[in-house]
C-alpha cells in the first residue's frame, strides 16, 4: 500500500511541473499586458503571494513570470523587499526604437518587391479593425491591432522570429506609446501612416514605403519632452 501511494506521489509530480510551466507563461502575458497598457503603472507593487492567489496558482509560475519581466526590464525586483513595477526607461525605448526601424525598414523594401496580394488585404483588415478602435475609444485594442499589422509586415518577411524579439525589447517604448495615444489626432495620425506604408508595399515602391514607416516609427520619441512634462513620475532617463 504504501508503495502505491509513493507512485502515487511520483507520478503526480511531473503533472504538478507540467502545469507550472504551461501557467507561467500565461501570468506572464497578463502582466506583461497590464504593464503595457498602464493598468499597472510604474510604483505599482507585485507581491507574488497576491498575485498566486489572485491567479489561483502556487507562487512557483509567478517567480518565473516575474523573472521573464525582470529580464525584459518592467519590474525591478529588490531581494528580500519587493517587486515593482519599473519606471519608462527612455535609453531603453530609444534602443528599442532603433532596432525596430533598422529591422522594418528592411522589411517593407523587401516586401514592396514581393508583389503579395494577400498580405495587403490582411493589412487592410488590420487597419479597419484600428479605424474602429480609435473612434470607440478602445486604447488596449487599438495597439493589439497596431502591433498585429506590424507582425504581418514580418510573418510576409519570413522573419517571426525578429518580431519575437523586438516585442521583448519594445516594453518601455510601447508604455510611452501608450501614454501618448490618449493625445488628439495620435491614433489618427497612425492609421493614416499605415495606410500610407500599405499602399505604398502596394504599388512596389520601396523608397516611398520605407519613408512613411520611418515618420511612422519617430512619432512618439518626437513628442517626449510632452510626454515628460504630463508624466514626470513615469519616466526614467
Amino acid at each position: 500500500m504504501e508503495a502505491a501511494h509513493t507512485a502515487a506521489r511520483a507520478t503526480s509530480r511531473p503533472a504538478r511541473l507540467d502545469r507550472a510551466r504551461q501557467a507561467a507563461p500565461q501570468v506572464f502575458e497578463r502582466l506583461r499586458n497590464a504593464i503595457i497598457a498602464l493598468e499597472l503603472p510604474p510604483g505599482a507593487p507585485l507581491s507574488r503571494a497576491e498575485l498566486a492567489a489572485q491567479f489561483g496558482i502556487s507562487s512557483t509560475p509567478v517567480r518565473d513570470a516575474l523573472m521573464r519581466l525582470e529580464e525584459e526590464g518592467l519590474v525591478d525586483v529588490f531581494p528580500q523587499h519587493a517587486t515593482v513595477v519599473s519606471r519608462i526607461d527612455i535609453g531603453r525605448a530609444q534602443q528599442a526604437h532603433f532596432l525596430r526601424q533598422a529591422l522594418e525598414l528592411e522589411i517593407v523594401r523587401l516586401l514592396a518587391d514581393m508583389h503579395d496580394h494577400a498580405l495587403i488585404i490582411r493589412l487592410d483588415h488590420a487597419i479597419a479593425l484600428q479605424q474602429q478602435f480609435a473612434k470607440a475609444g478602445e486604447f488596449e485594442a487599438f495597439m493589439a491591432a497596431d502591433n498585429d499589422f506590424h507582425a504581418q509586415l514580418y510573418a510576409a518577411a519570413g522573419k517571426e522570429e525578429l518580431w519575437a524579439l523586438v516585442r521583448s525589447r519594445s516594453g518601455h517604448i510601447d508604455r510611452l506609446r501608450r501614454l501618448h495615444l490618449p493625445s488628439p489626432g495620435k491614433a489618427q495620425n497612425i492609421v493614416r501612416h499605415h495606410k500610407l506604408i500599405t499602399r505604398a508595399i502596394e504599388a512596389a515602391d520601396a523608397d516611398a514605403a520605407q519613408q512613411h514607416l520611418r515618420k511612422h516609427l519617430s512619432g512618439t520619441l518626437s513628442e517626449l519632452d510632452k510626454i515628460r512634462s504630463h508624466h514626470p513620475e513615469y519616466l526614467t532617463d
